[in-house]
C-alpha cells in the first residue's frame, strides 16, 4: 500500500522509513531508525528528486506509481550518489526506460562505477544550469563535499523549494510527521540532527559554509532534505545551528567530562571534578563513560560543548583504547576551538596525559589547560589541591 504526503500542491514526498536498520553506514547506532526522502513533482513534465535505499524500494515504487497514476516519468534528478539515496536508480530505469537522469558529471561517473546501466539517459548539469518542467523552473547549485564530491542541490525557483541532498538532514524515522512544525524539533530532534551532521558532514565545515553563503542569496520557502523532516518555517533556527557547527563554534558554554576507567578509580576522579564544578556554579556539566558510549554520541556532544575534560587510565603504556578512538575521531572530523583539561591515571607508569596532549596539539585551534593531574591508582587526600586547580582553571577559562 502506498504512503505519500503532499509537500506543496504539485510536490509529493514518496520516500519511506527504515526502523529495522541498527547501524547507519554500518557504524552509527540509529535506535529511532532513519527516513529516506524522495520527492516527486507533477507538472507538464514529471520529475523525481533522488531515490532511496534498497531496503525500502518496494514502498518507494508503490508510492511513485500511486502519484504518477497512468503518467510516465520524464526526469530523475540525482543530487547525491550515495547508495542510501541512489540504490534504486536502476529500478526506476527498468520501469520508466525513457526517463532522463539529471546529475553532475561526477555523479554520472559514479553511476558507472556502481555498475548502473544508465545508457544514454543522462543529462549532465553544472552550477547555474536551469531546466523548465512547465510551471516549475529549477536551477542547480554545486555542493561538493557535502559530503561527497559529486553532490549538488536543486532549487525550484517557482515555489522556493530547496532540494538539499544530505544537507539539513537528521537521523530518525518520520512517524507520520513530515514537517518541522509537526514535531518539537528542539526537544525531540536536535540531538539526532547534530549527531547526523557532526559524524557525517562534520569534517567539511568550510564546504558547508560555502553552501550557506550560496543559500543566503536565494529566497528559500522550503527545505527538502534526504533524511529527516522537511523545513517550511523557522529556517533561522536550523541555519544558525549549521552555521555554528560548520564554523566549529560551540553551541553551549559547558563542560563535557569523558572518562576511560577500568575499575572505577578514574571515574571517581572524574566525579570529584564534576562535583567541584557544580558546587562552584558551573551546572552545565555532562559525563560520559568512553567505553559505554558510542563514539558518534561523543562526537556530537563534543561539537555542542565549549570545554572537554579527558580523564584516561594508562593502558599498556598508552592511552586507553576507547579514549584513543574518540580522540582520533575528533581529529578525523576536524573538531576545533575547544578547551581541554586532562586527567591521567596509572599504577606504575602514567603516560596517558602526555600522549593525549600530544594528539590534541596536532589538532587545529585547541586550547589545553596546563593544570593536568596525575592520579596514581586512585585519588587520595593529597590530590585534592590538584583537582581544585583543574577546577579553577576551567572556570577561569570560561569567563
Amino acid at each position: 500500500m502506498y504512503c505519500v504526503r503532499n509537500v506543496t500542491e504539485d510536490l509529493y514526498w514518496v520516500g519511506g522509513n527504515d526502523r529495522r536498520l541498527a547501524l547507519f553506514e554500518n557504524i552509527h547506532p540509529i535506535e529511532r531508525g532513519v527516513s529516506y526522502n524522495s520527492y516527486l513533482l507533477i507538472d507538464n513534465k514529471t520529475v523525481l528528486f533522488d531515490t532511496v535505499d534498497w531496503s525500502i524500494c518496494r514502498q518507494f515504487i508503490e508510492n511513485i506509481r500511486a502519484v504518477l497514476e497512468d503518467r510516465d516519468l520524464d526526469y530523475m534528478v540525482i543530487n547525491h550518489m550515495e547508495p542510501d539515496h541512489a540504490a534504486c536508480i536502476e529500478e526506476i530505469l527498468l520501469r520508466y526506460p525513457k526517463v532522463k537522469i539529471v546529475c553532475s558529471k561526477k555523479a554520472s561517473m559514479f553511476m558507472n562505477q556502481f555498475g548502473f546501466n544508465i545508457h544514454d539517459n543522462v543529462i549532465e548539469v553544472k552550477e547555474g544550469d536551469n531546466l523548465s518542467f512547465g510551471k516549475h523552473n529549477v536551477t542547480f547549485i554545486a555542493a561538493p563535499m557535502i559530503h561527497w564530491p559529486e553532490a549538488m542541490v536543486t532549487y525550484d525557483t517557482t515555489d522556493g523549494v530547496l532540494f538539499s541532498a544530505d544537507a539539513f538532514g537528521s537521523f530518525g524515522a518520520l512517524d507520520g510527521k513530515l514537517f518541522n512544525d509537526e514535531v518539537d524539533f528542539h526537544k525531540d530532534w536536535i540531538d539526532e540532527a547534530r549527531r547526523y551532521y557532526t559524524n557525517i558532514v562534520g569534517k567539511y565545515g568550510p564546504h558547508v559554509q560555502a553552501l550557506l553563503k550560496k543559500a543566503s542569496n536565494i529566497q528559500i520557502k522550503m527545505i527538502c532534505p534526504l533524511h529527516g523532516p522537511v523545513w517550511r518555517n523557522d529556517f533561522g533556527y536550523f541555519l544558525d545551528k549549521y552555521d555554528k557547527w560548520s564554523r566549529y563554534e560551540p553551541e553551549k558554554k559547558g563542560v563535557m567530562i569523558v572518562y576511560g576507567t577500568m575499575y572505577g578509580n578514574t571515574e571517581a576522579a572524574a566525579n570529584d571534578l564534576a562535583t567541584r564544578l557544580v558546587k562552584k556554579g558551573i551546572t552545565n556539566v555532562v559525563m560520559y563513560d568512553v567505553s559505554k558510549t558510542h563514539v558518534s554520541y561523543l562526537i556530537s556532544e563534543s561539537f555542542k560543548y565549549s570545554h572537554i575534560v579527558l580523564a584516561s587510565v594508562t593502558y599498556n603504556l598508552k592511552i586507553y583504547p576507547p579514549m584513543l578512538n574518540y580522540i582520533m575521531d575528533m581529529k578525523a572530523l576536524n573538531l576545533q576551538k575547544r578547551t581541554f583539561a586532562l586527567i591521567e591515571n596509572g599504577s606504575w607508569a602514567p603516560q596517558s596525559g602526555k600522549l593525549m596532549r600530544e594528539l590534541l596539539n596536532d589538532m587545529k585551534d585547541m586550547t589545553i589547560l596546563d593544570s593536568d593531574i596525575t592520579v596514581n591508582s586512585s585519588m587520595k587526600e593529597q590530590d585534592k589541591d590538584s583537582m581544585e586547580s583543574i577546577c579553577e582553571s576551567i572556570i577561569q577559562s570560561m569567563k
